[in-house]
């Protein structure tokens, strides 16, 4: 069964939306590859765009494997940590 990275970014997206201190600016489901960015509310400079991976590994612009879509959460908890964000 392919992986539907799709589905998997906007279920990111929501997780990421979640924490107190993030903002999901945009969802990017048709361009290629598909991504999510997001950025802490109260900085321009904290933000980070995250894609993912066919093997179903999301990946920041920078190449740091957040955590895979067997748990999203984990996922986007660990983007949150890395934008300084508060807990969900």
């Amino acid at each position: 069964m392919m992986l539907d990275t799709a589905l998997s970014l906007e279920r990111f997206a929501w997780h990421a939306g979640r924490h107190a201190d993030l903002s999901v600016q945009s969802l990017a489901l048709s361009s290629d590859p598909a991504y999510v960015s997001v950025r802490n509310r109260f900085s321009a400079t904290l933000a980070e765009t995250v894609t993912c991976s066919d093997e179903g590994a999301f990946v920041t612009s920078w190449g740091y494997r957040l955590g895979t879509t067997e748990d999203v959460e984990s996922a986007a908890a660990r983007l949150a940590f890395l934008l300084a964000a508060l807990p969900a």
